[in-house]
Formats: structure tokens, sequence, C-alpha cells
């Protein structure tokens, strides 16, 4: 399945948009070279990134600040907060984002459900 989003030029650079693909909820971000999409939950206790941060090419969950790579899906920073939330890490172990497919065709963005990332 394939959605668009939006044209090329309507997102700014580390802008996140959610959208849906189908039953998917995924983010479409963009970074200074294109555009990636990721789960749009975060792996640590799934909660939605649609309000994250990004920045170096990274996205910061906004509950517990866990940090993934927009375009692999891996993690660079596991949970950290508040204090105390590490003990939920032990039970909680790292896990990558789902990363998908995203084309860019005659100015137009889309995202579909092919999981690039295994």
């Amino acid at each position: 399945m394939k959605t668009r989003v939006c044209l090329s030029d309507e997102m700014a650079v580390n802008e996140i948009r959610p959208i849906k693909v189908g039953e998917l909820s995924v983010l479409v971000i963009r970074l200074e070279e294109g555009f990636y999409a990721t789960q749009a939950r975060c792996t640590h206790l799934f909660r939605s990134m649609a309000k994250g941060q990004v920045e170096d090419g990274k996205i910061r969950c906004p509950l517990h600040r866990a940090k993934f790579c927009v375009r692999t899906g891996e993690v660079k920073k596991w949970a950290n907060f508040p204090p105390g939330v590490q003990l939920l890490n032990s039970v909680r172990k790292e896990k990558a984002l789902k990363i998908y497919e995203v084309e860019v065709d005659d100015g137009v963005v889309y995202v579909t459900d092919r999981n690039v990332v295994a």
C-alpha cells in the first residue's frame, strides 16, 4: 500500500508528520538529505513520538527521552528519564524502530507499508 503524504516542499527540515498507511501509524520525518518514515510509537512503552524532537538525524521520544536513528531505526540512547525509569529497562530491552519505504515522485512524498529494515 502506498499513501500520499504531501508535496516535498511542504515539510521543513526536522519536521515530523504523523500519517496512517492503511492500519499502520507512521511518522514521516524530513532530514536535510531527504524523507524517512518510522513507526509512530516508541518501542519502550509504545507512546506516540509525534511530538518528539528531531536533531542530528535522531528522533527523541517525548516521554522517556529514548533516541532512535531516523535512517535505520537503531536505538542511539535508551529511555533514561525520569530518574527510576531504568528499573523498567531491565524488563523493556532496547528495540529498534521499524523503518518504512519512502518515495518522492514528481515532488510528491509517498510512504509504503513495506518495512525496509528488519
